[in-house]
């Protein structure tokens, strides 16, 4: 059933966010990790796909100047079960470019994980870039045929690891009370912490997602150590308002493909987050059994939940963290 999508409205604007603010680091952050990817521009040859535009997105944007007018005419997005689109009108223009001009752009979402991802995005103008931004916007194709001239790059390893996916409870409801820029700099600030907590315990730092997190562990013990270390950080910390962190955790083997982390394994991990209350850690009854009857540790008892996509109930332990 279709129906409008507040949550997909408030992804579609921090997007937009992201550009108008030149922070463009971001931007690879909300497309999906899926080689289906398409990015689609003015340009007769802006017909992208999958890797070039995860690589790519935050030059191309780069390429455009600072915009001296940027107005939302109009703004909507829908939902349809794990898929979404979001269709957006923008007045924008450029110092020394003449009169602002309309851009449209629709972008396709698919869920992965707790997360909405682009998976197709269309901008259209009533003329060339160059007339438009100055430049031809030249950083995707750039990568595209240096690709096709090296061949492809072969990144990918296997093996055991511990996902572990933080989110961050109602952050959208925060974000609109709080305002973009102050919005902004406490979630960055969360990052920071996070990630020093995961490389603390000899994590790697995938990637961030939106307002949550993507890491993975060498082992167990290491992982269900850094979500209580990030519980605590949140509670002691002086920053107002106060977060509240869900973490969920899953064991078993994935594929790590540039940089990047997929499988099962990953979307389960996601999934069990999504099923954790602020405060909580959920972990699987896999990363439960990997590390045994350690006292460090001290879980509920078992519960079977349901997961969104994954078919059969799942059990889980809460990790209690508080003293």
């Amino acid at each position: 059933m279709i129906k409008t999508s507040p949550e997909l409205l408030a992804v579609t604007e921090r997007w937009f966010e992201a550009i108008r603010t030149r922070r463009t680091h971001v931007l690879k952050d909300y497309l999906s990790d899926s080689s289906e990817l398409r990015f689609i521009g003015t340009g007769e040859d802006e017909f992208w796909k999958g890797q070039a535009v995860r690589d790519g997105v935050a030059d191309f944007i780069g390429e455009m100047p600072e915009p001296d007018v940027w107005e939302v005419l109009e703004a909507e997005a829908f939902e349809n079960g794990d898929t979404g689109w979001s269709a957006f009108l923008h007045r924008v223009g450029f110092p020394g470019l003449g009169n602002a001009f309309i851009v449209r752009t629709v972008l396709v979402f698919v869920l992965e994980g707790a997360s909405w991802k682009i998976i197709n995005r269309h901008a259209s103008l009533p003329f060339p870039n160059m007339e438009f931004v100055g430049s031809e916007q030249l950083a995707i194709q750039s990568l595209v045929i240096a690709a096709l001239e090296d061949g492809p790059e072969l990144l990918q390893t296997e093996g055991l690891a511990s996902v572990l996916f933080t989110d961050v409870e109602g952050s959208t409801t925060l974000a609109a009370a709080m305002g973009d820029q102050r919005w902004s700099a406490l979630i960055d600030q969360h990052f920071q912490t996070v990630e020093s907590i995961i490389k603390e315990h000899r994590g790697q730092f995938v990637k961030s997602l939106g307002d949550g997190t993507l890491s993975s562990f060498p082992s167990a013990n290491e992982a269900l150590l850094a979500a209580i270390k990030m519980q605590m950080a949140v509670t002691l910390t002086e920053a107002e308002p106060r977060l509240g962190l869900r973490v969920g955790i899953h064991t078993g083997d994935v594929v790590l493909a540039r940089g990047d982390f997929f499988g099962t394994v990953v979307n389960k991990a996601a999934r069990i987050t999504a099923s954790a209350n602020a405060g909580e850690i959920l972990v699987s009854d896999v990363t439960r059994a990997m590390v045994g009857g350690k006292q460090e540790f001290n879980f509920s008892d078992a519960k079977s939940v349901s997961l969104k996509g994954l078919p059969k109930d799942h059990t889980v332990y809460r990790l209690e963290w508080m003293e």
